[in-house]
């Protein structure tokens, strides 16, 4: 059984995400930076080789592969974005504007 909380950080999570999905689409250098972090990742090791591999592999697809990806439910994808380079992708107002939404219980679209 998951925990609510753990249940309401995994959508957090996704909307998040969403919302980078859009940006990345309009902005292509949302994904320059995120290839920057994930190669940074690959030289320091912060990051477990496998989670930085992956990361690497879905930033080589075209933008809208990568948008896909961010917005799957599937475990792999859910799993991986526990472990995201798109941090500073959106700004605080966003970002604190989807936790709010999933505070009050109207973070689903």
């Amino acid at each position: 059984m998951t925990d609510g909380r753990h249940a309401v950080a995994e959508d957090v999570s996704l909307e998040l995400h969403r919302a980078v999905a859009k940006r990345l689409l309009e902005d292509p250098a949302v994904v320059d930076r995120a290839r920057e972090r994930v190669d940074e990742w690959l030289r320091d090791g912060s990051v477990a080789r496998p989670y930085a591999e992956a990361w690497r592999d879905v930033l080589g697809g075209p933008p809208e592969a990568v948008a896909r990806f961010l917005t799957d439910t599937g475990e792999k994808a859910r799993q991986m974005r526990q472990t995201s380079p798109f941090a500073g992708a959106l700004d605080p107002k966003t970002r604190w504007s989807i936790w709010r939404r999933a505070r009050e219980g109207t973070h689903r679209p």
